[in-house]
């Protein structure tokens, strides 16, 4: 009889779209073309302007493609001594700070899922930092006398937590995995550490990945920090030694010293002015080219990861 009932259910007939619903599609999709156009464009202006001729660029002639294909600007960038040894500590410090990151933010988060006395002290504490801190010059006070001063172990340390990075992976870890299975896990005789390690981390590869996009793009394009607490340019990281390299190129074409320089030798100086022209470009591609690529490979992560913090907890 219930069979039966069953097969005389109509099914469910879909929704038309109305004239106002094709057209209001319509409209939206071509907004969106031309916003991802607006984005896309300056990015793929760069690109194709650091492979173009200096002359064409200065002219405004590179607008969709390439104009006589030229590496002049990667040669000027590269041919900075410092570049090579700033890249991998770059990456040094990345790879190191990330994971240091990714490790103090997964277990504070975790401890901030559970009640414990002194809670809401804490959680007051560690929101205050989001809207007041103590300063450049105390901080650099503070890290001098610490011995951190002029070391690769600053560039690892500072900055190590990010509030709204915590507060992400806390309610992910509050919405994915219940405290029903804490306690469940509690009765088998397990205690935080086994729980933490063992059902905690491998339930959280999601927002283990968007932490290491969102700390791993920060620690990459920081140079602010290596420009207050590093002396020794051995230890200085990339963005700081392109920083330098395009001061360099940009405003010694324009100070006397340059024209000195070259006061009988005006093909040099119009070499020179050429390289200036496109090592900008070189540099943004240089500088940017992990990040991108780091978007592109963990983007459903990132996307995911943004959804977690539109939520409530």
């Amino acid at each position: 009889m219930r069979t039966n009932a069953i097969a005389h259910i109509a099914p469910i007939k879909p929704i038309r779209k109305t004239r106002m619903d094709v057209w209001f599609d319509r409209f939206n999709l071509v907004f969106w073309i031309v916003v991802l156009g607006l984005v896309l464009y300056p990015l793929y202006l760069v690109l194709i302007a650091s492979v173009s001729d200096p002359d064409a660029v200065t002219l405004g002639k590179v607008l969709f493609w390439p104009v006589d294909f030229s590496l002049i600007g990667y040669e000027a960038v590269m041919q900075h001594r410092d570049l090579w040894n700033s890249y991998g500590n770059a990456i040094l410090y990345t790879l190191a700070g990330s994971a240091l990151s990714v490790a103090v933010s997964l277990m504070a988060a975790y401890a901030l899922t559970h009640r414990f006395i002194g809670k809401g002290l804490i959680n007051f504490m560690i929101v205050f930092t989001m809207f007041f801190t103590g300063g450049l010059i105390p901080t650099f006070i503070t890290l001098r006398d610490l011995g951190l001063y002029n070391t690769r172990a600053i560039m690892i340390i500072i900055n190590c937590v990010s509030v709204w990075n915590l507060m992400v992976a806390r309610t992910y870890i509050q919405t994915t995995l219940p405290l029903d299975l804490y306690e469940a896990a509690v009765i088998d005789g397990a205690n935080h550490f086994t729980y933490f390690f063992r059902m905690v981390l491998p339930l959280s590869g999601t927002i283990i990945a968007v932490l290491c996009v969102y700390y791993g793009v920060a620690r990459w394009n920081d140079y602010f920090t290596a420009l207050v607490y590093i002396r020794d340019r051995s230890k200085l990281p990339l963005q700081t030694i392109l920083r330098e390299v395009l001061a360099q190129l940009t405003t010694s074409t324009s100070s006397d010293a340059f024209f000195s320089a070259y006061a009988n030798d005006t093909k040099g100086m119009t070499e020179a002015i050429r390289k200036a022209a496109v090592a900008k470009y070189c540099c943004i591609v240089v500088s940017t080219g992990p990040a991108v690529l780091l978007y592109v490979l963990m983007q459903k992560y990132f996307v995911k990861g943004v959804m977690i913090g539109s939520l409530k907890g």
